[in-house]
């Protein structure tokens, strides 16, 4: 889901089930029964850290234990609200009020107030331009530029004053953290050292207890949670690197909900009476990108720096045999930087969408320059120097699992239009590190296979070609003045037609310039089973961008 980037880093190995660790085999966090009413799910995520303002990668668990002021839940459905109550924006469209939810308390039992939410984003304020400036995680400075103030008008009531129309005060994904635990942290520790080691504080319905890295996360029901403690005993979730235990979890009964199935193991467990299967669109995109750095960092020929070069290849990925042979069906076909799931600013972009067509990529590349001039099969580049490109690819934390399958497909129609490739498969942590910036350590590359889960506000969608989120979300290096001049009114609009029509705009010039091709957007494929517990969603059993519905589960 995030910058997710989400990061929704470092990942452990699992192992299937039936030949694990013994620790997975015997581990309290998988054993499961109905009788201690206590939610056990699982999903592919490596948390490396509980502190939100140092770590992509955490969304899952912090997500169970802190709430956003707003965020997306609460502009979804009606019975999903964060640590607001109600919110309404001024004529003026600069001035936001808040009304917190009353007499809420921390985990803890202190108070939880208005005074809280602003000293969250007044923390992260006070660090802009500074050397230890929070802007490395989920809790972020971004976005705060075009924030005058932000103010506790009284223990209910937050009042956010914006420089100019937006609608980040109620978009962005901020998560609230208390005052009197965090007031004494500094910026160096915050954003990197401090752990923020549980039992953790929180005005969610599930409070981090314990993390063990690599392993899972136990937690325990909140008993000053604002509507009622939640009816279970509590919940653990299991992180792996691989979806095969998961699925073997839920059919032994070992979980009660697991995410990031494979198609196949989706299949297989809809056939089990006591198992619901389910899925949903969500924001994730799965894209080819070039790498366009033209010094530090570039990859290993400049044509990846012309537009009419990567252009062309555009015409040699078929995104609906991607979906059909490498997702069976469970994904829409790549398009633009706008997903399906984000259905106000999606668009199938048809006046201007390439079709597959390997003869016409060849042709594109012939009028580029980019021929075969020596007859063996091989393109070569404008300096003369034949193609021989390095693709890297993986699974980036917090993301679904990209199928091999899909980068073999893309390896051999570059090879039938004379451009060989070479295929490089990373863990998480190491493809996050190669796509760095280079002053990160980054680069020196060509061809990356790779996804992103973000939010779907207009910000989040056209993030991966913003030149301020370059080696974070935006891995192609890519930088316009154009695209960063729509992305920057995009920003400075709350009225909902205006901000479609940038987002457009903004969409089709990424497009034609194509520092990526998008690929696909893959469905989220999860299961359920209903022998323990009820009051799972229809539409999305377990939502992705809350804790939804872990406030409300009750034993069957």
């Amino acid at each position: 889901m995030y910058k997710w980037p989400l990061n929704r880093r470092a990942v452990v190995k699992a192992m299937l089930l039936g030949s694990a660790a013994p620790w997975v085999v015997h581990s309290k966090a998988i054993a499961s029964s109905c009788g201690d009413h206590i939610v056990r799910i699982a999903a592919l995520f490596a948390p490396d850290s509980l502190n939100p303002f140092a770590t992509w990668s955490s969304a899952w668990p912090t997500f169970f234990t802190y709430d956003t002021l707003v965020g997306v839940d609460a502009q979804r459905h009606s019975d999903r609200k964060g640590f607001a109550k109600q919110w309404s924006v001024a004529d003026d469209k600069l001035t936001w009020t808040f009304k917190i939810w009353p007499n809420m308390k921390w985990s803890d039992g202190q108070p939880a107030t208005a005074r809280d939410a602003a000293f969250t984003y007044n923390y992260l304020r006070d660090s802009i331009g500074k050397p230890d400036e929070l802007n490395t995680g989920q809790n972020s400075t971004d976005g705060l530029d075009n924030v005058s103030s932000i103010t506790a008008l009284d223990d209910e009531t937050l009042q956010i004053v914006t420089k100019k129309p937006s609608r980040w005060p109620v978009d962005n994904w901020i998560l609230i953290v208390p005052e009197h635990i965090w007031k004494d942290i500094g910026f160096a520790d915050a954003r990197s050292a401090f752990r923020n080691d549980p039992p953790l504080v929180g005005t969610g319905p599930m409070i981090v207890a314990e993390f063990q890295q690599g392993q899972f996360v136990r937690f325990t029901p909140n008993e000053y949670y604002r509507t009622g403690k939640p009816a279970t005993e509590g919940m653990i979730l299991n992180t792996f690197s691989t979806a095969d235990p998961i699925a073997q979890g839920l059919k032994s009964g070992n979980l009660d909900y697991g995410l990031n199935l494979t198609v196949a193991q989706w299949g297989e467990l809809s056939k089990d009476s006591n198992i619901v299967v389910g899925q949903q669109r969500i924001e994730q995109r799965n894209y080819l990108a070039f790498n366009t750095l033209a010094t530090d960092g570039a990859g290993s020929t400049k044509a990846l720096q012309d537009s009419a070069f990567r252009d062309a290849i555009g015409y040699a990925i078929d995104q609906k045999a991607i979906v059909d042979r490498a997702f069976r069906g469970h994904a829409d076909p790549g398009v633009g930087l706008a997903m399906p799931a984000a259905a106000d600013y999606y668009s199938e972009l048809k006046d201007i969408r390439r079709n597959f067509d390997l003869a016409e990529a060849g042709r594109r590349l012939d009028a580029a320059g980019y021929r075969d001039t020596n007859g063996d099969g091989i393109r070569e580049d404008k300096e003369g120097k034949s193609f021989q490109l390095e693709l890297i690819t993986g699974t980036l934390s917090g993301t679904l699992e990209m199928p091999i399958a899909a980068v073999q497909l893309i390896a051999a129609w570059l090879a039938q239009i004379g451009i060989p490739v070479s295929v490089t498969q990373l863990d998480a942590g190491a493809l996050s590190a190669r796509t760095k910036t280079p002053a990160q350590g980054g680069g020196a590359w060509d061809l990356l296979v790779a996804q992103g889960w973000d939010s779907p506000t207009p910000h989040a969608i056209l993030s991966l070609g913003s030149s301020k989120n370059i080696g974070i979300s935006n891995r192609s290096y890519w930088k316009n003045n154009k695209f960063d001049e729509l992305l920057s009114e995009a920003d400075g609009t709350v009225d909902l037609q205006r901000s479609k029509e940038l987002v457009d705009q903004a969409v089709r010039l990424i497009y034609v310039e194509a520092p990526y091709i998008m690929l696909c957007y893959p469905l989220l494929l999860d299961a359920h089973r209903k022998d323990c517990f009820e009051g799972w969603g229809t539409e999305d059993a377990v939502s992705m961008w809350g804790y939804f519905p872990f406030d409300r589960l009750k034993s069957v």
